[in-house]
């Protein structure tokens, strides 16, 4: 399709590149696929491997490409972000692809889409460069990214979904309920998580080992039927356990 390309170099196996943070930039606007593209591409451990404008390229170039991180756009003609994050979700070959949503105000019903298909993340557009660097390195690293101009429109819509819909299986009716079945360890982790910090952060924050707070993140996952650490922060704060705005990304702009 015209306007969707790879970037990236496959005959390339520099041993430098694997420390870098390999992003897929989704866009349906050429314009704004390029400064993204151009925002990144400066930072030394941030390199573009791809670009799509709609979501059927976007999941085709995620298997030949591999990133690390998606930056995926939701109102594309064709196959929308919401579907694509979803077919992304579904392979298991692309279960380490982070999805990071950009969005903007008036998409609070593509928001909750989102959430629901298992994106990472959610970033206004018209956030500052500092602002998306530290996004994408923040999910690369298994952080939990909500814009704090995001965070109210994912909480009401969060809060309209779980009222609405069934419990999902092996969950409890509420949050509350959910966050109080777990042990306090674990709760500790859930806290950390939805205040943004990343695997290795939570780790050292509560003097844990990597490869334990990865346990407790997949028991946390399986344990309240979430699909993705977005879902554990929207949780937490259901729960009581964090306020919007307290604390790490989902806290700061």
């Amino acid at each position: 399709m015209s306007g969707d390309r790879v970037t990236d170099d496959p005959a390339s196996d520099d041993l430098s590149r694997d420390r870098e943070v390999r992003v897929l930039v989704v866009d349906d606007q050429p314009m704004i696929r390029l400064g993204l593209r151009m925002i990144l591409d400066h930072e030394p451990d941030l390199r573009t491997v791809g670009e799509a404008g709609d979501g059927d390229v976007a999941v085709e170039l995620a298997r030949s490409t591999a990133p690390h991180v998606v930056l995926m756009d939701v109102r594309m003609p064709g196959t929308d972000g919401i579907e694509a994050t979803r077919r992304l979700r579904a392979d298991p070959a692309l279960a380490d692809v982070r999805v990071l949503v950009l969005t903007t105000f008036d998409d609070e019903e593509y928001v909750t889409q989102a959430l629901r298909a298992g994106a990472d993340g959610f970033l206004l557009k018209d956030a500052d460069p500092a602002s998306l660097v530290d996004a994408v390195r923040r999910v690369r690293a298994g952080g939990s990214v909500l814009d704090p101009a995001v965070t109210p429109l994912v909480l009401s819509q969060w809060r309209r979904w779980s009222a609405g819909a069934s419990p999902a299986p092996g969950r409890a009716a509420g949050a509350a309920a959910v966050v109080g079945s777990l042990p306090e360890r674990a709760r500790d982790v859930l806290v950390a998580v939805a205040r943004g910090l990343s695997n290795q952060e939570v780790a050292d924050a509560l003097g844990l080992t990597l490869a334990t707070t990865k346990t407790y993140v997949h028991d946390l996952l399986r344990r309240t039927g979430c699909t993705s650490r977005t879902q554990l922060v929207v949780l937490a704060y259901e729960a009581g356990l964090v306020a919007p705005g307290e604390g790490g990304t989902a806290g700061r702009r």
